[in-house]
């Protein structure tokens, strides 16, 4: 389950990382261009939307490289990006996978112990 988790978060944030170039560029080009903003529509938070779209993908990365070792802290990581992914730019056909791929690495990561020891993470 770590090594899934683990596969799941990389995937996750290389994915994002698409997403977040996407969102932080378009918050930066709505901003600088008003004419942009008038006619695809202003962002209402875009000081949120680059934040998000940097940290996201950061997280599910990081979460992704901790699954192994420290399970719990890696799937924390994992899940926090999958509520910035949502949060920031919702769920649609962009965003289903990177949410999808870091929610269920989180879940298959804070689920997992490793068989060789004694006691799980908790």
């Amino acid at each position: 389950m770590r090594n899934a988790a683990a596969i799941l978060g990389l995937i996750a944030g290389l994915i994002g990382i698409v997403v977040g170039m996407f969102g932080y560029g378009y918050a930066e080009l709505s901003q600088n261009r008003a004419e942009v903003g008038e006619i695809f529509g202003v962002l209402e938070n875009p000081g949120f939307i680059r934040f998000a779209s940097f940290i996201a993908p950061l997280l599910a990365i990081a979460g992704g490289a901790m699954a192994k070792t420290r399970a719990l802290w890696g799937g924390i990581l994992m899940v926090l990006a999958a509520g910035f992914f949502y949060t920031a730019f919702g769920f649609n056909v962009g965003t289903m996978f990177p949410i999808g791929f870091a929610a269920l690495g989180g879940l298959l990561a804070i689920a997992a112990g490793k068989p060789d020891e004694e006691k799980a993470h908790f």
